[in-house]
């Protein structure tokens, strides 16, 4: 049994249900112990983890959204890629919910992560497959940790020894925390962007932050994610390499 139509002879149409609003999440403990004990690798450490844990969700998304609609172009997933994912950045300038320099560095943290994950999704929105190693390559580039692409793979090779190293041997000595939270905080500030990185100094002055957060995150991760939509469009799939064979 159908509801009677309205008076102007339309039948009543439920409303969409409206989504709810996701809360970005944040690296795992795993990679933070590690980014606080060998903080000057900090975003080398990043990208590789992203590579693991994000590209296969990315590769899942995308695959799932072809199979739902074939004819879908790259330019679109991007898109809803994008809107997903500048929407958690603005959310993730108070994820922390802390004040001071840890809640600083967290917040980072947090927002270099999301753009990892949005710089994934863009690459298999454009058919690059987002579990390839030079992934990473790509994110220390695009987030301007490194000008050269030599020099990303460089710092990823020493990033990858030292987490090898210290599953073997553990942390490498008790350094102050202040000062290792301070450089880990610089170190993924400026992964995130310039403008994150003086949001986070200024998240130290209390009534600065929440003001500055939002407009800075989201501004960030709009101009990386169109550094993104560049590379990968330009290289187009074919010219990506495919996953590396042990």
């Amino acid at each position: 049994m159908t509801d009677p139509a309205p008076d102007g002879g339309e039948p009543n149409v439920p409303a969409a249900p409206v989504p709810p609003v996701e809360a970005p999440e944040g690296p795992p403990a795993t990679l933070w112990d590690r980014m606080r004990e060998d903080p000057q690798y900090a975003p080398e450490h990043l990208a590789l983890e992203a590579v693991r844990r994000l590209g296969p969700e990315a590769a899942q998304w995308a695959a799932r959204e072809r199979a739902l609609r074939p004819d879908v172009p790259p330019e679109q997933l991007a898109d809803q890629a994008v809107r997903k994912f500048v929407n958690h950045a603005r959310l993730s300038g108070a994820v922390s919910g802390a004040a001071g320099l840890p809640g600083a560095v967290i917040d980072v943290g947090v927002l270099a992560w999301t753009q990892a994950r949005l710089v994934l999704h863009v690459a298999a929105a454009y058919g690059a497959d987002p579990t390839n190693p030079d992934r990473a390559t790509d994110l220390l580039v695009l987030q301007r940790v490194h000008k050269a692409a030599e020099a990303a793979r460089l710092a990823l090779g020493v990033a990858a020894g030292r987490e090898r190293a210290g599953a073997l041997f553990g942390s490498a000595g008790n350094r102050a925390l202040g000062r290792v939270m301070l450089q880990l905080g610089v170190r993924l500030a400026r992964m995130a962007g310039v403008r994150a990185a003086k949001r986070m100094f200024a998240k130290v002055i209390p009534g600065a932050a929440i003001i500055l957060g939002t407009w800075a995150n989201s501004s960030a991760t709009k101009e990386l994610a169109d550094r993104a939509r560049a590379l990968y469009r330009a290289v187009g799939p074919r010219q990506i390499p495919g996953p590396r064979q042990p």
